[in-house]
């Protein structure tokens, strides 16, 4: 009986360090856009920030650290940071996107992809959700915490987008999704 507590406590010990060592594996969205969308079956996460965005800084600190919201996000996604007034040139599904350059002395621009994905809704943090062929399937906006989150991506990861209702999904999450999350991300 000893035996079996005792490795019962390494593996658990085991598996919560490897879950605790988890950290996003971020790309740049230069990467991402030469992703071959013919052989990637993974959606994309794009995190929308600016330098001077409080919140995102939060993000960054509460909500990405959490070794569960990054699990998810290296196994399902291919996780983007993409600075929405950095000067990167890229092209995305085709089109090419880049910054015009600020007037010294004015805060950057905001950059075309930016634009072009959240449209009227500028804000930060900004999350961009695209299909594995990077058409977008959803926009999330403003500071999440880390419990909150996980039921998003949860949610377009696991396909239960086209299954539930957000609201009702959030209802059912604990009892009966997380289980089978976390049996499928070995937690």
């Amino acid at each position: 009986m000893i035996k079996r507590v005792l490795l019962f406590l390494s593996v658990s010990l085991l598996l919560a360090g490897n879950v605790h060592a988890q950290q996003v594996e971020w790309r740049t969205i230069e990467q991402a856009a030469k992703t071959d969308s013919k052989t990637n079956a993974k959606l994309y996460f794009v995190d929308f920030y600016t330098s001077w965005c409080g919140w995102c800084k939060k993000m960054d600190r509460e909500t990405f650290a959490n070794p569960i919201v990054a699990k998810i996000l290296n196994t399902y996604y291919i996780p983007v940071k993409f600075d929405a007034e950095g000067g990167s040139e890229f092209t995305w599904r085709g089109t090419k996107y880049a910054n015009m350059a600020s007037a010294p002395g004015m805060r950057p621009s905001t950059h075309s992809f930016a634009k072009a994905v959240l449209g009227t809704q500028m804000g930060f943090p900004s999350f961009g959700i695209f299909n594995s062929d990077q058409s977008k399937l959803t926009i999330i906006q403003g500071y999440q915490s880390a419990n909150d989150f996980i039921v998003m991506l949860w949610y377009f990861a696991s396909g239960d987008n086209r299954r539930y209702p957000f609201d009702k999904y959030q209802k059912i999450f604990d009892k009966d999704i997380r289980p089978v999350m976390n049996q499928k991300l070995g937690l």
